[in-house]
């Protein structure tokens, strides 16, 4: 037996085995020849499940899903050259969305690179920023690299991907040949390490320096605010609804926080502002302080209204290392984790609730607007996509969950997914806010088993991702996948270059004219066309990918989610906007 092939075993087991010790419970694997130790030794163990995909891209959105899902890190493992760079853009939703990947590329050995081998690229720190450790390790056989520093390196790696920033890691495993031993000479693996409880980042607390001066800007204010912005894995429902409850404040929930439905107290939950601050009235609310958790919002009204509050104080808490304020109007920062800040803020505070009459301004006025939105949505005697969300809110079981889309699925879910006690996993790829990997995140999720899980998505997205329709039927997964099928792009009808009618259809509109029935079985799955949402239940109840294609007009939709703000600013301010 070659005593490098030996070596590429050993230290193979070796580092899965450091996974497994470390709380990974899953790994997403594609096929190549220079990752066959790794492969090997993930499908010889029971202690980590591999799922096999056939497409990197997807493969990484996939696990990406099955991280957030799961709440915890999951492994990725490719072969080398631009195998492993077909695994950036989702490294890049994994940073921004602070999901814990673990990057395993397979690598030729170093003294193939830059002299022309095959399939050999320069891989060590291919991710750049994104990733919170990158590493290249020996190749398994030198004198520097028994066994035992691969598992080390396995379990570093998914410490540094828990925190305190989570995010995704790189390890890049070099392998030299023969890769693997013959079957007579291949040793038989060891047994399987019992499966470690996943990992949890720990705790951070505020500093007390920063904790007492957002303290006491809270204590002067006298029209504060909460927001909570998108979180993947959701904000700490009770200790924010508590934090507003002890403050008197309104708590604007974007649908991607995770405190819009539960049974927390939603009783200061704030949902239809989008609607309601697209009104010049909406100055009237304008806050003396906001406290804001989370991501920026995924409302443009929401974040421009918290732009022009430049009087007020703005307390941003966020995790160390990251300081997501896109309109630079933060005045204090709380660095540490949402919970731990919400616990803190809560023990410090000093002051009485705000006026009664401050909180019900807000809530009277976005019940009102939640009012006009839901009965115009329902009452829409054609197509409607902003009902798409009414619908799946209505028919989705308790725990379970929707996932949306980028570009108008988000905006329908921001605009009108309403605060209920039905819990409800609302989740999207809102770091980049990319349109590529959609599905195959979407599949990750159905993946992590929480609950059954739909997905809202526009035909352009899954037209990228089509490949991943490949990963759902050969694991069996159970996704409802609403097509919401407008032929192109519908957000681009928002936005300037819409009045340009000589090039707005061919290079924004972009119609793929691509048959999704066709599409769906050529991957395998079912399709069928949604043309009454009675028939939604009935799909949503069946197993496996189905894809439920509704079909609407682009430029007739805008017009229908005009008239559906307006009444909704109707209602709320008593007057057109």
């Amino acid at each position: 037996m070659s005593a490098r092939a030996a070596a590429n075993t050993a230290a193979a087991r070796a580092f899965v085995d450091g996974l497994a010790r470390a709380g990974v419970r899953h790994a997403c694997v594609t096929p190549g020849s220079r990752s066959t130790p790794l492969t090997v030794a993930l499908a010889e163990q029971s202690a980590i499940r591999p799922w096999l995909h056939l497409d990197e891209r997807a493969s990484a959105f996939f696990a990406l899903g099955l991280a957030r899902g799961e709440g915890a890190p999951v492994a990725l493992v490719c072969t080398s050259g631009t195998a492993a760079v077909n695994f950036h853009p989702a490294a890049v939703e994994a940073d921004l969305s602070r999901v814990p990947l673990v990057i395993c590329t397979a690598d030729r050995p170093p003294r193939l690179r830059n002299v022309g081998a095959p399939q050999t690229i320069d891989q060590p720190g291919l991710y750049g920023a994104v990733a919170r450790m990158a590493r290249d390790l020996p190749a398994p056989g030198e004198e520097d690299a028994p066994p035992a520093l691969f598992a080390e390196a396995a379990r570093r790696a998914v410490g540094a991907a828990l925190g305190p920033l989570p995010g995704p890691v790189h390890l890049n495993l070099p392998f030299e040949e023969p890769l693997i031993a013959a079957p007579a000479d291949h040793p038989a693996p060891a047994p399987s390490p019992r499966a470690a409880a996943p990992p949890v980042a720990p705790p951070a607390p505020p500093d007390a320096g920063e904790l007492a001066a957002a303290a006491d800007a809270l204590a002067r204010a006298e029209r504060p605010l909460v927001v909570a912005g998108p979180e993947s894995g959701g904000a700490p429902a009770d200790a924010l609804a508590g934090l507003a409850r002890a403050l008197g404040a309104p708590l604007l929930a974007d649908p991607l926080s995770g405190l819009r439905t539960g049974a927390h107290d939603r009783s200061r939950v704030v949902d239809a502002y989008d609607a309601l601050l697209r009104d010049a009235g909406a100055a009237a609310l304008r806050p003396d302080c906001v406290l804001r958790f989370g991501a920026a919002p995924t409302s443009r009204a929401l974040n421009g209204f918290l732009a022009a509050a430049r009087d007020a104080s703005h307390v941003l808490c966020d995790l160390p290392g990251s300081f997501r304020d896109p309109n630079g109007v933060t005045t204090h920062r709380l660095t540490g984790d949402a919970r731990s800040t919400a616990a803190a803020l809560h023990e410090s505070l000093t002051r009485a609730p705000a006026s009664a009459a401050w909180l019900a301004d807000w809530r009277d006025r976005d019940a009102r607007a939640r009012r006009a939105l839901d009965e115009f949505a329902r009452s829409a005697d054609e197509p409607f996509e902003g009902r798409a969300v009414v619908e799946l809110q209505r028919a989705l079981p308790a725990g379970g969950a929707l996932l949306v889309g980028n570009s108008m699925p988000v905006r329908d879910a921001d605009a009108f997914l309403a605060s209920d006690a039905k819990p409800l996993t609302v989740a999207a790829n809102r770091g980049a806010n990319g349109i590529d990997g959609v599905l195959s995140a979407a599949l990750g999720h159905a993946a992590a088993g929480r609950g059954p899980t739909a997905l809202l998505i526009g035909d352009l997205s899954l037209v990228h991702d089509l490949n991943g329709l490949w990963a759902g039927t050969r694991h069996g997964l159970d996704l409802a996948v609403v097509l919401v099928n407008n032929g192109g792009g519908g957000i681009f009808h928002y936005l300037p270059q819409a009045a340009h009618g000589q090039v707005f259809e061919e290079w924004f509109g972009t119609p793929s004219g691509v048959d999704f029935a066709a599409a769906a079985r050529a991957f395998g799955a079912e399709h069928r066309p949604l043309a009454d949402w009675s028939e939604l239940d009935a799909a949503l109840a069946e197993g496996g990918v189905r894809v439920l294609e509704f079909r609407t007009d682009r430029a007739r939709n805008r017009e229908l989610h005009e008239r559906a703000w307006r009444a909704a600013t109707r209602a709320a301010w008593g007057a057109e906007p």
